[in-house]
């Protein structure tokens, strides 16, 4: 018998050679109906895997995510199976999941290409396929026998993928009459795959290796139900419509040039005013909560680098050094701001009562993404981290983080992101050789996250292995309107720089230690925040921050002194907002004003100007009717809250 560990903690006993199948099964009818894949002791396998000793398991769904990859992946191989039928002779480099699908690599052979008008036979064949409920049957094979079976096939991608596995280790899986080499896991059979959607197509170098020969890249995406994928598709065109590129055009937010350079954006004025009250918000809190701000410059020399890791890290891949007229001097784009922060940190001997000691910046950083992987304001060359590094004493890592959680979620309800998971970020205990310090610092740290997130009552998810090198991390996953993930938000525990700086404190014994350095980024980077922030709320920022809140519109130039005399009195009340003087219709104003989402639109005429009244509408709603300035102030500012 075999003791089965379920989620919730409760035990089961089993007989040795049970599935996780069998265990769904024992659960509930429906569980077992809806099991794709299972979790044991954090390896996803497939449903119909045996156990064979004692372990941890979770059953996996379509509502997990790690069950929506294994979907996804064995719809991959779904894809493949279509077009080995209908394009004979295709040859198979990989296909993974992705986040919202799957794709697939394949050589068609010369003369041939797929386009966006082949997908519909395509999804047709898979369809037809998946009708078919062919089970998903993984097979152990030798590493002879697999060589023996590609080469037959003429598929020299999976031949090369066969050079670097060892023997023992090596897996086919096959359903219906297509097999392929894969690790797996997969889902049971086919006949869950109800609706599939073929993406896009695109060209992509074998192993990414633009050296290599140029495959064609085929994105799909399926789902359990046809309604499904319809709301999918009504996602994606309500994504479009959000692109925060498109909308920091239209509201005059930010823009690029060529001549500038790619992935370094211009922030226009309306998108200045943006960002800087998102710097005066957060600076704020952080004076509260006792954050000293700082100032660092945009180069450092390059030993400063060297010393910090970043050179080795990121110096292949970073700007080329600034070389100055003194012989051998270089300085270099600075990657991050940490390791200025630490020689802040050094200017001054430090005392256990000195201990922590909180610095923060919006620094601007660089480094050189390829050109292929800028992406508007999420991906760029050059960005401002709303930085934070605290420095402190091994027992007050814990009081410090919860600290800085409490920040977070400061933000994350200010800003109406009220869906997200924290992702603590794990050692792997099986492999400790990725990491430094010591088990015990390792264990504090660790146990300080996971008490700190528990005490705050967060939805938390525990990765083993995604730890960086030098110490455990909590990562905020927020969801945004239209249900997409996002990582905002992240805490880090160091134990590296200090050491690499050599940074101390004299304890209460006067010896000399090590503090730990914790990093914090709220909002991970402004740039990245802002293009996130732009498509949560489809441009339309919240009252506190949006850079204007109000435009006044004069019917015709007879009204431009009393529209200029209303916003002049708004003014007074801390409300920001400007006047359409154009010599236009006001009801090509109205249209205008609305396209610019802005959130008050009022017009003043004949009669408002006599009464000294507005006539209000509001961005979305339409007509408020009049009102005097003194209840319009009043309403916006009991709008007027961050929090």
């Amino acid at each position: 018998m075999l003791n089965i560990t379920l989620p919730d903690g409760s035990v089961r006993p089993v007989e040795s050679g049970t599935t996780g199948y069998d265990l769904a099964a024992s659960i509930s009818e429906g569980l077992a109906r809806n099991a794709l894949a299972v979790r044991v002791n954090g390896e996803v396998r497939d449903l119909h895997r045996p156990f064979t000793e004692d372990a941890s398991v979770e059953i996996l769904t379509w509502n997990d995510e790690a069950g929506k990859a294994t979907y996804w992946h064995s719809s991959a191989h779904l894809m493949a199976e279509a077009l080995e039928a209908l394009y004979p002779g295709v040859k198979l480099a990989i296909g993974p999941a992705i986040e919202n699908g799957f794709y697939y690599d394949v050589d068609l052979g010369e003369g041939r290409s797929i386009s966006s008008e082949d997908f519909p036979e395509i999804e047709k064949k898979m369809l037809e396929l998946a009708k078919h409920k062919s089970r998903y049957i993984r097979q152990e094979v030798s590493k002879a026998d697999a060589i023996a079976y590609f080469t037959e096939k003429q598929d020299p991608y999976k031949l090369e993928l066969l050079e670097n596995l060892e023997d023992g280790h090596i897996t086919f899986y096959t359903q219906g009459g297509f097999t392929d080499l894969c690790r797996g896991p997969h889902i049971p059979d086919t006949s869950t795959i109800k609706a599939a959607k073929l993406m896009n197509v695109a060209g992509a170098y074998w192993r990414g290796d633009e050296k290599n020969k140029q495959l064609t890249r085929l994105y799909g995406i399926t789902f359990p139900k046809a309604k499904e994928l319809a709301e999918y598709l009504e996602r994606l065109e309500e994504a479009k419509r959000r692109d925060h590129r498109k909308l920091g055009k239209e509201l005059k937010l930010f823009a690029f040039s060529d001549k500038v350079g790619a992935g370094l954006p211009l922030w226009l004025p309306k998108g200045t005013a943006l960002r800087e009250r998102l710097e005066q918000f957060l600076r704020r809190a952080q004076v509260k909560a006792g954050y000293q701000p700082v100032v660092t410059p945009h180069i450092g020399g390059k030993e400063l680098y060297v010393t910090s890791g970043h050179y080795e890290k990121y110096g292949a891949d970073s700007f080329q050094p600034i070389k100055t007229p003194n012989p051998g001097e270089e300085f270099f784009l600075k990657p991050m701001n940490c390791p200025h922060h630490c020689e802040i940190y050094k200017t001054e001997p430090r005392s256990y009562r000195d201990l922590p000691v909180r610095y923060a910046e919006f620094g601007t950083v660089y480094r050189y993404e390829q050109s292929g992987e800028l992406h508007g304001l999420t991906r760029v060359r050059g960005f401002t981290q709303d930085d934070a590094h605290i420095f402190c004493r091994p027992d007050q890592v814990k009081d410090e983080f919860k600290k800085v959680i409490d920040i977070v979620l400061y933000v994350l309800k200010a800003l109406d992101f009220p869906d997200f998971t924290a992702q603590i970020s794990l050692r792997d205990p099986n492999n400790k050789t990725k990491y430094i310090g010591s088990d015990e610092n390792w264990t504090r740290a660790e146990s300080a996250i996971q008490e700190a997130a528990l005490e705050k009552g967060l939805n938390t998810v525990t990765e083993l292995g995604e730890a960086a090198f030098y110490g455990p991390k909590l990562d905020f996953m927020v969801r945004d309107a239209i249900g997409r993930r996002w990582q905002l938000g992240t805490i880090q525990v160091d134990y590296n720089l200090p050491e690499r700086f050599e940074l101390e404190y004299v304890a209460s014994d006067n010896s000399r230690q090590r503090p730990v350095m914790i990093h914090r980024a709220p909002f991970g980077s402004l740039e990245r925040f802002v293009a996130v922030l732009i498509e949560h709320c489809g441009g339309n920022f919240p009252l506190w921050l949006t850079p204007e809140q109000f435009i006044v519109l004069p019917i015709s130039d007879k009204y431009l002194d009393y529209a200029n005399e209303v916003k002049a009195q708004l003014e007074q009340h801390a409300l920001r907002g400007t006047v359409d003087a154009r010599d236009e219709r006001i009801g090509r104003k109205i249209r205008d004003a609305e396209m610019g989402k802005i959130p008050y639109l009022l017009v003043v005429g004949e009669k408002e100007a006599q009464d000294n009244i507005i006539s209000v509408r509001k961005h979305g709603e339409g007509d408020l009717g009049s009102m005097a300035l003194e209840a319009f102030v009043q309403s916006v500012q009991s709008q007027m809250t961050e929090v």
